[in-house]
Parts: structure tokens; sequence; C-alpha cells
């Protein structure tokens, strides 16, 4: 069980290291720099083109994070859903093999359950802190 959580854990980090060259530049000419725009360009001559200026927001860096974590919940879950069958069509009807594959199976429905209602519980929260503070609230 340990191997099963240490692999998922270092796919979940290789996924989210692969993001973040997913939105580096391609070409050296694609890169702003401060020559371009002058001494007041600060932090935007460090920009690439095409990369997210919001950290938060629809083209926000946490939105293609959140969205990169939830697809690999949602394939791992698959997976898991399959090796569950897997072991549930091999387990030659002993009751120990068919309970280990039942849970396999409901801990993978589960978990997907949960990402799922996370994901949901936090938009919800954001959404509502957003709209209030956009609508006259205060930060304090």
């Amino acid at each position: 069980m340990k191997k099963v959580f240490s692999g998922i854990i270092i796919t979940l980090a290789a996924i989210v290291s692969g993001a973040m060259f997913l939105t580096a530049p391609a070409h050296a000419e694609d890169m702003v720099t401060a020559a371009d725009n002058g001494p007041v360009a600060g932090i935007d001559s460090a920009q690439g083109a095409g990369v997210p200026t919001q950290i938060n927001g629809d083209t926000g860096i946490v939105r293609k994070i959140i969205n990169i974590l939830l697809y690999a919940i949602a394939i791992i879950s698959v997976i898991m859903l399959i090796i569950g069958g897997l072991k549930y069509v091999v387990s030659g009807g002993n009751n120990a093999k068919v309970s280990d594959a039942k849970n396999t199976i409901l801990y993978a429905i589960i978990g997907l359950v949960v990402a799922i209602f996370a994901y949901a519980i936090i938009r919800f929260v954001v959404g509502q802190a957003i709209g209030n503070l956009g609508s006259g609230g205060t930060n304090a």
C-alpha cells in the first residue's frame, strides 16, 4: 500500500512539474525584454509571451494546476477501478481476494467523489469570498 501511495505522489509531482514547463515560452524571440519596454517595464520584462499574468482566475496558474490535478485524480481512479475489476475477476471465489477487490473499487470511487466535492467546495468558498470582496467587502 505504501508503494501505491508513493507512486501516486511521484506521478502527481511529475505532472505538476510538467505543467510548469508548459507555461514557459518556446522560443527566445517570444520573450519580452526590458529593452523593448524601457526601464519601467518591471516584472513584465521577465514574463514570456503567453504566460498568464494572473495567479488566480479562469486563465490563472492556480486554475491550471488544479485542473491538471483533477485530471490526474480521475485517471488514477479509473486505473484503480480497472485494477479492482481485474482483482475481482481473478479472485477465483476466494473470499479474502473478493473482499480486497471490492475494497479497491470502493476506495477508488470514494476517492473520486471526495476529490470532486473538495473541488466544488473550494470553488464555492472562493466564489463567495471574491463576490463579497467585489461588492464592497473588506479584506479584514
